[in-house]
């Protein structure tokens, strides 16, 4: 077997242990846990947005035990300015990501794996790379900011059509701002992160915001 390939399988065992480790760590926090820490990273976000007030974010509904709460979007949705997009991803068949305006609570539907999307026209996988912000999920990130997500490799898709310049945030629980996430040629960075404790927090070698 080439030496590269043994590399490769290598980095996806230990990506693999990593994201076992995370996720079991998530499902032990308590309920009023997961409450204290959703509204402390939300409110760190919206604080974000007030200041940028950006033309365009992206963002993403928070499912299970993902930080920031399932009703992040309508927090982004008040604290952007009227006349601002908010788009939330939609989960396309080879996991790549479209895109669709959120224009309220009750423009969200049940999607796969537990997702939640929003019913209006996709407005197709490039409309992130209009974005001034993009919101992303992770279940770990690293001081370079590299990205831990499920495996599936949606958010590195889209992160590849991001411009570097673009600020992009992961949201974490505590403890999830590790020392060395594995990465690959296709892993994308996020250049800052957003914590229930230490709030925004710019990663090594990016601007700061």
């Amino acid at each position: 077997m080439p030496e590269f390939s043994h590399g490769a399988e290598v980095t996806h065992e230990a990506k693999r242990e990593m994201r076992i480790a995370l996720l079991a760590r998530r499902r032990s926090l308590t309920a009023a846990q997961r409450a204290a820490a959703a509204a402390r990273v939300q409110a760190e976000l919206v604080f974000l947005v007030r200041r940028l007030r950006p033309a365009r974010v992206t963002a993403y509904v928070p499912v299970g035990s993902e930080p920031g709460g399932a009703d992040l979007p309508a927090a982004l949705g008040t604290a952007l300015p009227p006349e601002a997009d908010l788009l939330l991803p939609v989960l396309l068949d080879d996991l790549d990501l479209d895109w669709a305006r959120y224009t309220g609570p009750g423009s969200l539907v049940a999607a796969g794996r537990g997702l939640r999307e929003p019913t209006d026209p996709p407005l197709g996988p490039e409309a992130v790379a209009g974005a001034a912000l993009v919101i992303v999920p992770a279940l770990g990130v690293d001081h370079r900011g590299h990205r831990l997500g499920r495996g599936g490799g949606s958010y590195d898709r889209a992160l590849a059509r991001v411009p570097e310049s673009t600020l992009t945030v992961a949201l974490l629980h505590d403890g999830e701002l590790v020392e060395t996430v594995p990465a690959e040629p296709h892993d994308r960075p996020v250049r800052a992160v957003i914590t229930p404790t230490d709030g925004l927090r710019t990663l090594v070698a990016a601007p700061r915001v």
